[in-house]
């Protein structure tokens, strides 16, 4: 009696075993043919994207003409797919987090698959410098950029995007080198609430003046 429960408990522990295997192979195999889990990105096609969507504003390689449209060259992959799903409209008629007519228009146009494509294509491409144009604002914007401002509970822009501007993936982008014309424009987009989608930004800038905004902005495009 006591073989035939052992030679049981082992049958069972073995049918148990392979139904498992069974399950998680089904499932793995559901998940590889699955059209939504994202795949390894496709620099080939993020380039053809950037050329046929992108380049008007932005330049085939990320490297912008000028201040009313950010440089993407060198940006951090997830932080430019962040954006560009904060362009669409959200579910269940949201509308977009981050308000922009004509981004909106191009990323609704765009799966996860062609943001992440064309996100790694211009985070291969290497960013142009920029430089600071006003040496008399230097010292206050490299104050605020290191230091902040402790008076006004203005935190150091160094803490989050790095003494040399080069941002954390995702939360804090790279701002070494880029336009201080669209820095001014976004700060003070954050600073007036018509840019919504990080609250710790409109909170930082809500706080700064007008002065100190250009200040900044010009030192961290003369960043390298």
């Amino acid at each position: 009696m006591n073989r035939l429960c052992k030679s049981l408990k082992v049958l069972n522990f073995a049918i148990v075993t392979i139904t498992a295997g069974l399950a998680a192979g089904v499932s793995m195999i559901a998940m590889a043919a699955d059209p939504a889990t994202p795949a390894k990105p496709d620099l080939a096609r993020g380039q053809a994207i950037a050329a046929q969507v992108c380049a008007a504003c932005h330049a085939a390689d990320g490297n912008s003409a000028g201040g009313a449209y950010p440089k993407l060259a060198g940006q951090h992959a997830d932080y430019l797919v962040k954006q560009l799903k904060d362009f669409k409209p959200q579910p269940g008629g949201k509308p977009p987090v981050r308000n922009n007519a004509i981004m909106a228009g191009f990323a609704s146009a765009l799966s996860d698959q062609d943001m992440i494509n064309v996100a790694a294509w211009f985070a291969s491409q290497t960013p142009k410098p920029g430089f600071a144009h006003d040496a008399k604002t230097v010292p206050l914007g490299q104050k605020i950029w290191r230091g902040g401002i402790a008076d006004k509970g203005v935190p150091a822009c160094a803490a989050c995007h790095g003494p040399t501007g080069q941002g954390i993936p995702i939360q804090y982008p790279r701002l070494s080198g880029q336009w201080s014309e669209y820095l001014v424009t976004q700060l003070t987009a954050f600073q007036q609430g018509t840019r919504n989608n990080n609250e710790p930004m409109h909170t930082i800038s809500h706080r700064l003046s007008d002065d100190e905004i250009k200040a900044v902005a010009d030192y961290a495009a003369g960043l390298h």
